[in-house]
């Protein structure tokens, strides 16, 4: 299968590596804006470079083609490729505005081709089990929920000219770190958010940022359970994401990648076994890249649907825009 990669920059190279790592898989090519950028990710990995993504669509006809490239370009390049028949693959979040989602399902519709958005997380071993452990009502209803994004994001992360304005990053911490987390609570919760309340700011990063470092949200989702997320990019270090999920017989807390279920007597197991995701990239982003990947490259080989495509990808989107919508 011929793969082509859209924007070489940090996240690239948890795609590229990945991509690598597939046997059955060919990089054809890569594109950037930055001439040297997509020089360099080429000569790393065997393939061509171009400058212009259409170039690239049109001159490659790659069957799949990977969206690494800031957030504002995602439903434009994507639209793009389906029209020519390439299959999407794109970093999250697919899409900022809800008019900018709508055409990006509706191309998906259209297209017929097989689409996907990188939640990774849902990959992780913890995850998976968690997800097993809910369905199975192993340790009895799942009752209420609640996440911690606790990251670090200084003046030099947002110095590229794209990441901290609205237009180009569609908002800050909720749209770019905490999404992951804001799709693991809806598909963990398995039911779509009925309404919340939030609270927005930017505390710390004024002056440099013109979106919130900080948020705080309270959600219900539509089977009745009520989750609280916090999420910053101001604190002091990377912190693994916690989500804690609280059932009938006591709470199962996802740290990182591991899973670990706390009993009302105050004992605590850990649940995942001692094989882990390989991580690419750094390790409090999870490790389920490569999982992802092949799982996606599995669908477009045996042309079936990729769970997390436009449809179910785009609702940490309508999510996060809700959250915005209450802060106002």
């Amino acid at each position: 299968m011929k793969a082509a990669l859209i924007g070489c920059g940090k996240i690239s190279r948890v795609h590229l590596a990945a991509l690598d790592a597939m046997a059955d898989v060919t990089l054809a090519a890569v594109a950037d804006c930055v001439p040297a950028r997509a020089k360099a990710a080429a000569e790393a990995h065997g393939c061509r470079a171009y400058t212009d993504y259409l170039e690239l669509l049109d001159t490659e006809h790659p069957d799949v083609v990977h969206i690494c490239t800031p957030h504002f370009l995602h439903v434009e390049m994507a639209c793009e490729a389906l029209k020519r028949g390439v299959s999407v693959l794109c970093e999250k979040p697919c899409a900022i505005t809800a008019e900018s989602l709508r055409r990006l399902r509706e191309a998906q519709r259209e297209s017929g081709l097989v689409c996907g958005v990188c939640f990774q997380n849902r990959y992780n071993a913890g995850a998976v089990l968690a997800k097993r452990l809910l369905a199975e009502g192993t340790y009895g209803k799942l009752l209420a929920a609640a996440a911690h994004v606790l990251w670090s994001r200084d003046a030099q992360y947002y110095s590229d000219g794209w990441h901290g304005k609205k237009a180009t990053e569609g908002g800050g911490v909720l749209v770019n770190q905490a999404v992951h987390t804001i799709d693991l609570l809806r598909w963990l919760i398995g039911a779509d958010m009925e309404d919340c309340t939030a609270h927005i700011a930017n505390d710390h990063l004024q002056g440099v940022i013109e979106v919130e470092d900080t948020a705080l949200a309270r959600m219900r989702y539509q089977n009745g359970v009520t989750a609280q997320l916090d999420a910053t990019v101001a604190f002091t270090r990377n912190a693994k994401v916690q989500l804690d999920l609280f059932c009938e017989k006591g709470t199962l807390r996802l740290e990182g990648a591991e899973l670990y279920f706390l009993a009302p007597d105050g004992q605590i197991e850990k649940l995942t076994g001692a094989v882990r995701n390989s991580t690419v990239g750094k390790d409090y982003w999870g490790g389920g890249h490569p999982a992802l990947l092949g799982d996606f490259y599995a669908c477009v080989r045996e042309g079936r649907p990729f769970a997390i495509d436009f449809f179910e990808g785009g609702k940490a989107t309508e999510d996060f825009l809700r959250m915005y919508a209450a802060a106002q």
